[in-house]
């Protein structure tokens, strides 16, 4: 018995490395890439480490104080949107997980939220909405269309059913009212939702570029996907006479295969590291939220 346990053991072990290797190996060959020479990466010959290696793709971002400009452009755009919809999140996801003897309205509710998950404005009513409300070009066009993510607000509110009702109701025996139960109580234990959540919200604030692309006329204000996805390694065969010899060495250096391979190891750095202090509340968040009735 214990021999088959052993082996099943093994068995798993090697089962979720290999899972894991091909998950990852993409990853390593786009890392690979975005170091490797010009000629290198278009003939195919890089795999799991750079060859001819060369830091031309990087220069390339970094070099362009627009890169910054639209780095922080992104960094305020996580911030605000993120917190927006934390915060609108819970506000809808607490008064949902009651019961309709404590919510009357909820079913109302519930409908609308179903429905909102299943059907949006479409791309031209909502671009029309911005505009008539003075928003092109600001921050809140950004923000403010994708405010309340439905799905979000259906795993917090699950979480929140999941709580064990007698602490409800021993706070309201001692003078609690629905805030104060609501951020002394559920929105503690609801912490593993939340991070999840919040983790959301980054990645979809971080790699979104079409909103910026669709709302932002003014190139300055572009977050920093919309700003890189502008990008582009072509040569100007045409204006190469007046270049210098080291713009042409930079110029050479760059193919669109090395130059995308940087934008993507660029985007997703920042995440990669935000990634690892919610990783614990992860499978927590997602398992606790979607199974409670």
């Amino acid at each position: 018995m214990k021999y088959h346990k052993n082996a099943s053991y093994y068995i798993i072990m090697v089962f979720l490395f290999l899972s894991a290797a091909i998950c990852l190996i993409p990853v390593i060959n786009t890392i690979a890439i975005s170091f490797s020479d010009r000629v290198s990466a278009n003939t195919g010959k890089v795999y799991l480490w750079p060859v001819n290696f060369t830091l031309g793709p990087y220069r390339e971002l970094l070099n362009d104080s627009q890169f910054f400009r639209s780095f922080g452009n992104s960094i305020i755009r996580v911030l605000v949107g993120g917190t927006i919809n934390v915060l609108l999140c819970i506000l809808m996801a607490y008064p949902l997980s009651k019961t309709p003897r404590q919510f009357r309205a909820k079913s109302m509710y519930m409908w609308f939220v179903i429905f909102l998950m299943l059907f949006n404005g479409g791309m031209i009513p909502t671009y029309v909405l911005v505009s008539r409300l003075g928003l092109i070009d600001s921050l809140w066009a950004l923000v403010l269309p994708g405010a309340v993510p439905i799905f979000s607000v259906i795993v917090l509110m699950n979480f929140f059913k999941g709580i064990p009702p007698s602490l409800e109701e021993s706070a309201l025996i001692d003078g609690a009212g629905p805030w104060r139960i609501m951020v002394q109580i559920f929105v503690p234990l609801a912490k593993p939702s939340i991070a999840v959540v919040t983790l959301w919200s980054i990645v979809g604030h971080w790699n979104d570029f079409f909103a910026g692309l669709v709302y932002m006329n003014d190139r300055t204000k572009w977050p920093l996907q919309t700003y890189i996805q502008s990008l582009s390694a072509n040569i100007d065969y045409g204006n190469i006479r007046n270049m210098t010899i080291e713009e042409i060495r930079r110029q050479w250096e760059l193919s669109s295969i090395t130059f995308d391979s940087a934008k993507v190891v660029v985007a997703m750095v920042p995440v990669l590291l935000v990634y690892p202090f919610l990783q614990r509340y992860f499978v927590k968040g997602i398992v606790m939220g979607a199974v409670k009735g």
